[in-house]
């Protein structure tokens, strides 16, 4: 098996993810956050099967249906709303037989749109300048000792921003997007401001969405995370997303809170 990265193909449709994706919560599962980034990589795969129509991802939502194992995933793509200038594909991942995770990603017309450009401009230090987090003390698993986080300042509980790369490969051998290659680090932005230790409260998303104002480019994905807990075991992520020119997007994750059992 590939050591150098967190997925091996199969053949077109099926993947066999390596140990780097073990998940944080259970290291005999995935985390979701490369397996984000391989939907993208087979959505991309779709439409360069088609004509090139220029058109831009500007959303994608995940929702995740069920345990992930860490087994062959199947990935099938359909178009639901084909157009020039809009269109709306979806993904299901499959895992032994039965549907785990379910996106929906528009894509939108590229324009020139520099004259009214703007936005925020607030942006963290670059990586750079600052140094390595062991995130790993944190969490345990294959996917998160991966990683080189580095953020801004000390993480504090409920709000942190830092940056994230991998010396990894999406998939082995395969040439791969720089859009797949960014949205699989984004689902760590859940695990990088905890509210409370992992050891006594659960908070896993069941959801991710992103949503993306500009293309992002380099190899660093910056997060610039909130985390909010309701009274009644809800919780939220929330994340401006940012490449080393600025922000690019948000990304939205609800939470189910729970403490662990006996505790």
């Amino acid at each position: 098996m590939n050591a150098d990265s967190y997925f091996e193909p199969i053949d077109d449709h099926r993947y066999q993810p390596t140990p780097h994706v073990g998940g944080a919560w259970d290291p005999d599962e995935q985390h979701f956050s490369p397996l984000g980034g391989l939907v993208v990589h087979a959505l991309d795969r779709h439409r360069a099967a088609g004509p090139d129509d220029g058109l831009l991802l500007s959303r994608i939502s995940y929702d995740i249906l069920g345990r992930l194992a860490l087994d062959t995933c199947e990935i099938r793509v359909e178009t639901v709303r084909p157009g020039r200038t809009i269109t709306l594909l979806e993904a299901v991942v499959t895992i032994a037989g039965r549907p785990v995770v379910r996106a929906r990603a528009w894509y939108l017309a590229a324009l020139d749109t520099a004259a009214v450009a703007g936005g925020p401009e607030d942006r963290p230090a670059p990586p750079e300048s600052l140094s390595s987090w062991p995130m790993s003390e944190v969490w345990p698993g294959g996917y998160i000792a991966s990683l080189d986080v580095r953020p801004a300042a000390p993480p504090r509980p409920g709000r942190t921003t830092a940056w994230i790369s991998t010396p990894l490969a999406l998939v082995a051998g395969a040439a791969v997007g720089p859009l797949a290659s960014y949205l699989a680090l984004v689902d760590t932005a859940n695990g990088i401001a905890v509210r409370q230790p992992p050891t006594a409260w659960m908070f896993p998303n069941v959801d991710l969405t992103v949503h993306l104002h500009r293309q992002p480019r380099g190899r660093w994905t910056g997060l610039d995370t909130t985390v909010a807990f309701g009274p009644t075991g809800q919780g939220l992520t929330s994340t401006v997303l940012h490449d080393i020119d600025g922000p690019v997007g948000s990304a939205q994750q609800i939470l189910t809170v729970r403490p662990l059992p006996g505790m």
